[in-house]
This record gives structure tokens, C-alpha cells and sequence, in this order.
């Protein structure tokens, strides 16, 4: 797996690391010529009648890229704009997710933003907020919101395939924000990356958000517990996400014993799986997942199991709050500007 060659400490990890430097640095010329090219026009970005933010990463997965999309989504609707968010819907998962989170916003699934963003357009919508786009320059956007993982944060940024870098810390300066976000991640860690960011980008505002688990809710009635319900609870956690040991480590500072069972990210789960799955957690006092396994997982699910139940990451910003509302305050006048109010 990827993953262990590229966090894994041992030599195995490091002989692999070693061995993809060749192909880390033809992709490291390869996305330095293609970010050229777009700089200097050659390659042209196509412009909207309305104005797009894009919120996306230079890593690969983990961030908190949806809930953080959805966040804005649900700012801009508090401002009286009508947004629709646009995604390339890989796996179908967080599509769903967006439904879910932000009710009544159109949510368009297309691996071409263009035609996405387009589409958004012909549904009445005038602000488009992209979820994982940054690299996707060919959508011109009117903001740029990039975000960096503190809980996955080594000092490192080694490139793909070496590293699960999409690009160098350094490209954050095309941002017009970047926001740290962190699960379980603590205070030094987040000071160590807003020290490499203020090196590698330091004209670009910085926040800080939290993601921190919300309350639990049941798939199949709907009801809704407080978390302290956990504590002292026999967890069975399943989580098919990037960086799935943040979210079980959520759970077990809530006082939870915790048995995780992790996948792959976007894993496409079988029936049989979760009859598995139900089986071996049959002891457990309740069976928990985060929003995006659980809209994969909820049809199939057997129900003499009882309730699976699940978790979505509430945003809370830590610091910057006002980078944010400068940011969102910009969006609302070219909407005007655009003739869509």
C-alpha cells in the first residue's frame, strides 16, 4: 500500500522512498511546466458568469475537504446567495455526503468542472463552490481555498509517487487562503505548519479549523445521541477514509474502547462485508462510522444487527475567523456585479 511507503519509518519504506526519486522528479517537472503554461496563458482557463470558490489541497485526501466545501455552502446561503457546489463525485460517496450536509443546494458530480460549473448555472445558482479542485485549472475561480492536514503533517512534502504530494508547499501562494485543519492534531503541530507555511507562502492569510465529531446518528430511525453516550462505551468503529486512525483516535479521547476496523478510501463495501462486520461487532454496545461509510453502508447493513450508527465532522474555526468573512465578503458584490441578483 502507498500509504506505508510513504509514512512508514522502516527500511523496507525508505529503500521504496529511494527508488521512486526518479519518478517524483519527472512529476515534479511535469506540474511545474503545466503550472507554467497556465500562468502565462497558454493554457487558458475558461470564465463563469458567476463566481466560483474552490476549496481543495495539495496532498492527496484527508483534509477535510467536504465538510470544509460544505461549510461555505452553508455561509453563502446565510448571505442570500443560492450556491451549488460542483465535485468530480469519486466513488459516489461524498455526492451523497453534500445531499446530506447541506439540503436544498445542488449538488453537480462531473470529472469536467467546466461542464460541472456550467450545469450549476442552467439550475440558478450564483456562486459556485468547487470541493477538490485546486489543481483543476482549467475552471477559472474568483478565490482559491487550500487546506492542510496537521494530523498527517511530517515536515515532509515529498511529491507522488514518492509522497502523497499533488504539489510543493510552496504553490499554497496561489491561494488566496489556506486553512490547517486538524482532527486530533495538537497545538505544536499546528504551530510547525503555520512556521513552514509563513516560509513557503508568506503573503497568504492563514486559519486554523477544527474538525471535531458531531452527534451520533442512527442510519435506519434517524434518532440522535449526544456523544457522551460513548463514553465508557465498547465501540466497533469502521471508517473507509484517508487517514482513518485520526477519526478512531477522535473516539477514544471521548472515552470510547474503540475497535476500528479501516479500509480503503472510497471502499466500495459488499454486503457480505457488513454482514461481516455486523457479526464481529455483535458485543459491542454500538456500531459506528463517519457520514461518508455510512451512506455507502446504511442499505446494506442487516437489520437483526440494530442500529449502525454515525458520525460527521462539525467545522469549528479556531483562529482567523475574519480572513474567512473577508474572503466570503468579496464573493457577494461580484455576484452582484455578475446580473444573477
Amino acid at each position: 500500500m502507498l500509504e506505508t511507503v510513504w509514512t512508514g519509518r522502516g527500511k523496507r519504506a525508505r529503500i521504496a522512498r529511494a527508488l521512486l526519486t526518479p519518478a517524483e522528479a519527472l512529476y515534479r517537472v511535469a506540474i511545474t511546466a503545466r503550472g507554467m503554461l497556465y500562468d502565462w496563458g497558454v493554457f487558458p482557463a475558461e470564465d463563469f458568469s458567476v463566481p466560483v470558490l474552490s476549496v481543495g489541497n495539495l496532498s492527496v485526501g484527508g483534509t477535510g475537504k467536504t465538510p470544509v466545501a460544505a461549510w461555505f455552502a452553508r455561509a453563502l446561503s446565510t448571505k442570500g446567495m443560492k450556491p451549488g457546489i460542483v465535485l468530480r463525485g469519486y466513488g459516489g460517496d461524498e455526492t451523497v455526503v453534500h445531499q446530506r450536509l447541506n439540503e436544498g443546494v445542488p449538488v453537480i458530480a462531473a470529472a469536467d468542472r467546466v461542464r460541472g460549473i456550467q450545469e450549476a448555472i442552467a439550475q440558478g445558482v450564483d456562486v459556485v463552490v468547487l470541493d477538490d479542485a485546486f489543481q483543476h485549472r482549467r475552471a477559472a475561480r474568483d478565490a482559491d481555498v487550500i487546506l492542510v492536514n496537521a494530523d498527517a503533517w511530517s515536515g515532509s512534502s515529498r511529491l507522488l509517487p514518492a509522497g502523497p504530494w499533488r504539489e510543493p508547499l510552496r504553490s499554497a501562494r496561489r491561494a488566496d487562503l489556506v486553512i490547517i485543519t486538524r482532527k486530533t492534531a495538537d497545538k505544536a503541530t499546528v504551530e510547525d505548519v503555520r512556521r513552514a507555511l509563513a516560509h513557503a507562502a508568506p503573503r497568504v492569510p492563514v486559519a486554523t479549523a477544527h474538525l471535531a465529531p458531531a452527534d451520533l446518528k442512527s442510519t435506519a430511525t434517524g434518532q440522535t445521541l449526544p456523544l457522551q453516550v460513548v463514553r465508557g462505551a465498547d465501540l466497533t468503529a469502521i471508517a473507509a477514509i484517508a487517514h482513518p486512525e485520526s477519526f478512531f483516535k477522535q473516539l477514544t479521547e471521548l472515552g470510547a474502547v474503540v475497535r476500528p476496523h479501516s479500509f480503503p478510501d472510497h471502499h466500495a463495501f459488499t454486503r457480505q462485508e457488513a454482514r461481516d462486520l455486523a457479526t464481529r461487532a455483535s458485543s459491542s454496545d454500538f456500531v459506528v462510522c463517519t457520514l461518508k461509510d455510512a451512506v455507502k453502508l446504511e442499505s446494506l447493513w442487516p437489520a437483526e444487527a440494530g442500529s449502525l450508527w454515525y458520525v460527521s465532522q462539525r467545522l469549528r474555526i479556531d483562529d482567523g475567523q475574519e480572513h474567512l468573512d473577508r474572503l466570503l465578503d468579496d464573493l457577494v458584490p461580484r455576484a452582484h456585479r455578475s446580473g444573477t441578483h
